[in-house]
């Protein structure tokens, strides 16, 4: 038995939040009866309609990979109206959501899928799923790439040494390739700054086996089998 705010969340229906208000409102029912919330079902043999519609199957799942460009929030839902990286993907056929986020001013890999349980697996910090950004900065010195050698404390939290690779430098301008393994609230643009660096441009080039590559900006497309295979779905 699984929550139904967990369940519909999983089939890709609606976040939790909003199944939360679904079930307030009445609109999801459990062999014919109105569900409460708080209410827990068996989706494999119990009957759950939402607004008088099945859910959808437990195995069309679908995984993609969006290159998302500057401009785009990753929120589903926005209070400022801003421009969402959901509706660049759209068009995909079913409703996805995203794995983690990237803030407005950064560009880069982003998955989207409909299987709750693979994006939990994917966040949880226990997985230490590696990400590896693209850096422009300015104020580049070598004391401030020292800098990264040190522990770094965000929000009380002590993160990792994060690994961090020199590509070019010029005049106080640089491009580094750093590599981190949590998801701290603009956490690299952060460390950047306790190092000194203003950051110009943030690109995500991987995450975990998966590399952006040359997929143009603002496309999408599906995983392959071998990268599905690699994230041990």
């Amino acid at each position: 038995m699984e929550r139904l705010q967990k369940i519909l969340s999983s089939r890709g229906v609606c976040s939790r939040r909003a199944a939360e208000a679904l079930l307030q409102e009445g609109r999801i029912t459990c062999n014919g009866r109105i569900c409460q919330l708080g209410d827990s079902a068996d989706p494999d043999h119990d009957e759950i309609l939402v607004d008088g519609k099945p859910l959808p199957s437990a195995q069309n799942y679908i995984y993609i990979m969006l290159h998302k460009p500057r401009g785009f929030v990753t929120t589903l839902s926005d209070e400022k109206g801003r421009k969402n990286a959901a509706q660049l993907v759209a068009d995909c056929g079913t409703r996805v959501y995203p794995v983690g986020r990237l803030d407005m001013d950064s560009e880069g890999l982003l998955l989207f899928t409909n299987d709750g349980q693979l994006a939990n697996r994917l966040m949880h910090p226990s997985h230490e799923i590696s990400k590896v950004y693209r850096v422009t900065v300015d104020g580049y010195s070598a004391h401030g790439l020292e800098r990264f050698n040190r522990p770094m404390t965000l929000d009380g939290y002590r993160l990792q040494i994060p690994k961090v690779t020199l590509l070019e430098e010029k005049e106080g301008k640089a491009v580094m390739e750093i590599t981190i393994h949590e998801g701290r609230n603009r956490q690299v643009r952060r460390m950047c700054a306790i190092a000194g660096m203003q950051v110009r441009r943030l690109l995500r080039v991987s995450e975990g086996p998966l590399q952006l590559g040359n997929l143009p900006k603002g496309k999408w497309r599906h995983l392959t089998a071998e990268e599905l295979r690699q994230l041990q779905i």
